[in-house]
Parts: structure tokens; C-alpha cells; sequence
């Protein structure tokens, strides 16, 4: 029974060590092994974020790997978007064989990373594909729906229904005043009732406008 629950505390401690897996892509030129990937993913248009890259290659000990130090001192990065390229700075982290460089993804879709120039004399030429950049829709909780929108679109059309009613009420009422005595002057009433009318009317359609374009 002891060992039950040895075992069954250590099942839950290494679980408790478990990383989720990163979704970058790995390529192998030998005898080095490159990982390149997002800092953050999934990478989200307007958020910083930025290009990483692990090299690494076979150490003393077999089957463990060591970082490769100074590998972008004759390498050159370049990130590619459609016909867009962008030569990018690296900088170097902590982690031996560990580099980034910082960018802020303005569009979504699809990026890869072209690596050109050799490591310790080895020859580096190819181009990595890395996971697509997303809109903030992937973010958004709860989550955005058409027909929210639309629930807006009719209460503002709703709201300037009402402002038309009023306006037509307006009128009515003053077709039936009498103006003949010199103690009632509804032009003025009138007036400033239509200009009140007219703002709150171009109120609503601006904002119609301004929600048009935000969506």
C-alpha cells in the first residue's frame, strides 16, 4: 500500500513538471540542430512578441546536445511576408545556443524565417516556415458575434425612429397654433426643437458610421 502511494505521488509530481510542447519548427544541417518558433504563441496581430531560434549540436555526452555560442556571427536572418522581407537583429539570451529578436506582427498570416551563412564553417542556407499570425479574434472573450452586432444596428435605427416621431409630433402641434396674438411666438420653440431634433438624429447616424467602421 506504501508504495501505492509513492508511486502514485510521484505520477502526480511529474505531471506537475510537464511544459505544454511549443510550436516551433526544428531543421537539421549537420551536424547542428535548428528550433525556430514565436516567443509567444499563438502570435497575435499588434502584440509584441518575437522571432526565437535554439542551436544546438551533439555534445560529449552521447544523445545530449550543447548550444552552439556566437552561431549568428556569420549567419543572417531574414523574416519573409508574401514579397516582404525584414532583415532582423538578434540578440542573444542567457541560455547558451538561445536567440530572439523582437517584432510586433502587424498582419495575419504566414511567416518564415530564412537563415543564410554558415556556422563554424558549416554552409546554412534554408527557410523555416513558423506558425501564422492571428487575428485578436483568437483572444477575445466572450467572444465577438454577428448578432450582437446586429442587435446594435437596431437599437440605433430604433433610437432614430423615435427621434422622427417626435419631430413629426412637433409639427402637428404647432400647425395648430394660432400665432395671430402678439403673446405666442412659436417660431422660435419651433426652431430650437428641430435643431435639437437634428443633433440627436446626427448623433445616432455618426455613430452608426463609427460602429460600421470598427466591425
Amino acid at each position: 500500500m506504501k508504495y501505492s502511494i509513492f508511486a502514485l505521488i510521484g505520477v502526480f509530481v511529474a505531471s506537475m513538471m510537464i511544459t505544454p510542447a511549443l510550436a516551433h519548427t526544428t531543421v537539421e544541417v549537420e551536424p547542428f540542430e535548428i528550433e525556430v518558433g514565436w516567443g509567444t504563441e499563438p502570435p497575435v496581430v499588434g502584440f509584441r512578441n518575437s522571432f526565437v531560434f535554439h542551436i544546438s549540436e551533439p555534445g560529449e555526452t552521447q544523445g545530449v546536445k550543447t548550444g552552439v555560442l556566437s552561431a549568428f556571427q556569420n549567419l543572417e536572418a531574414t523574416a519573409k511576408f508574401g514579397g516582404i522581407t525584414k532583415t532582423l537583429d538578434i540578440n542573444s539570451d542567457p541560455r547558451p545556443g538561445h536567440y530572439f529578436s523582437n517584432v510586433i506582427p502587424t498582419k495575419t498570416g504566414s511567416i518564415s524565417i530564412e537563415l543564410k551563412g554558415e556556422i563554424n564553417g558549416v554552409a546554412i542556407d534554408v527557410d523555416v516556415p513558423i506558425e501564422d499570425v492571428e487575428s485578436t479574434a483568437v483572444l477575445d472573450f466572450p467572444p465577438k458575434t454577428d448578432a450582437s452586432s446586429n442587435q446594435d444596428v437596431a437599437a440605433m435605427k430604433n433610437a432614430l425612429f423615435y427621434i422622427q416621431k417626435d419631430l413629426a409630433e412637433i409639427q402637428s402641434k404647432l400647425g395648430g397654433v394660432s400665432t395671430d396674438s402678439g403673446d405666442i411666438d412659436a417660431g422660435p420653440t419651433y426652431n430650437f426643437a428641430i435643431l435639437g431634433l437634428s443633433l440627436g438624429a446626427a448623433g445616432v447616424i455618426l455613430a452608426i458610421i463609427a460602429m460600421i467602421k470598427r466591425k
